[in-house]
C-alpha cells in the first residue's frame, strides 16, 4: 500500500501545482484561490492577458454565408460580429481594466478609456500593453511588476463592454495569467449574464507580505463606477472615450 500511497501523493502533488500536462491550473467557484506566494512567482513581470472569441453555436450561424466569403474575399478581413439580442449587430469590443491601490492608500485605474495606460516603473507599477478592439488571438494585455509588491494592497482585474450592445454571453472570454516562474492561471467568464456590461474578474491582493489570487467572475449592469462601488474603491469618475472614437 505504500507504493499506491505516494504514487496517490505524487499526481496529488502535480495536480495542485499546476504541474500537470496543460501546466495550468483553472480558477473556478470550488478552487477560487491561489497564492502566487506560495507557488514561488511573487516576483518579476506577471502578464494578465483578456481573449476572447465568438461562442460555437454564433460561428456556426455565421457558416451560411461561406458562399458570400469566397465571392467577397475582403470580407474576410473585417471584424467578426455578434448578433446581440436586438435586431442589430454589434461589433464585440471587449476590453481589460484594472482598479488599483497601493499600500500608502492611493488608488486609480488602468484602462484604454481616458489613456490611463499606467507605468511598470513606477506607481501603480501596473501597465496596459494595448488596445485590441477586435479579440485577435493576442487579446490584450496588462503587466504587473511584482518586484514592487509590498508597494501594492491589492489589483481588481475587470473586462467592460465598450460599445452599447451587452454581448457577453455571445463571447468566449478568458483571462489568463503568466507569472514569471509556474504554471499560468486561467480564469473563464462562463457564467451567462446577457445584459451585463462589465466584469470584475479577479482581486490580486497582498495580504502581509502573501500575494493571493482569488477568482471572482461577478457580472453588473453598469460600469467602472459599479465596480468601484461594489468593491469600495472611492473614485470619482466620469464620461470617457477612447482614442479614435467619440
Amino acid at each position: 500500500m505504500a507504493f499506491w500511497d505516494n504514487l496517490w501523493r505524487n499526481n496529488a502533488a502535480q495536480f495542485d501545482s499546476g504541474s500537470a500536462a496543460t501546466n495550468s491550473i483553472d480558477l473556478t467557484k470550488r478552487r477560487p484561490s491561489v497564492s502566487l506566494t506560495k507557488q514561488g512567482a511573487a516576483t518579476g513581470n506577471l502578464r494578465v492577458n483578456l481573449s476572447w472569441r465568438m461562442r460555437t453555436s454564433d460561428i456556426e450561424g455565421r457558416s451560411k454565408q461561406s458562399g458570400r466569403l469566397l465571392r467577397h474575399p475582403s470580407k474576410l478581413f473585417k471584424p467578426e460580429v455578434v448578433q446581440a439580442h436586438t435586431q442589430g449587430v454589434a461589433n464585440v469590443d471587449l476590453d481589460i481594466g484594472c482598479l488599483w491601490e497601493m499600500a500608502d492608500g492611493s488608488k486609480g485605474v488602468v484602462q484604454p478609456l481616458g489613456s490611463f495606460f499606467g507605468d511598470l516603473n513606477a506607481a501603480p507599477y501596473v501597465k496596459l500593453s494595448g488596445d485590441d478592439r477586435f479579440g485577435a488571438p493576442s487579446g490584450e494585455t496588462i503587466f504587473v511588476n511584482l518586484d514592487h509588491r509590498d508597494a501594492i494592497k491589492r489589483l481588481l482585474f475587470f473586462v467592460y463592454i465598450y460599445d452599447q450592445t451587452p454581448a457577453f454571453d455571445r463571447t468566449h472570454a478568458k483571462m489568463t495569467l503568466y507569472p514569471s516562474n509556474g504554471p499560468r492561471i486561467e480564469i473563464e467568464l462562463d457564467e451567462r449574464a446577457p445584459q451585463a456590461r462589465s466584469c470584475a474578474v479577479f482581486l490580486l491582493e497582498n495580504v502581509k507580505g502573501e500575494l493571493t489570487v482569488r477568482r471572482e467572475v461577478r457580472f453588473v449592469y453598469g460600469f467602472q463606477a459599479e465596480l468601484d462601488r461594489l468593491y469600495g474603491w472611492g473614485l470619482q469618475w466620469g464620461r470617457g472615450f477612447k482614442a479614435g472614437k467619440a
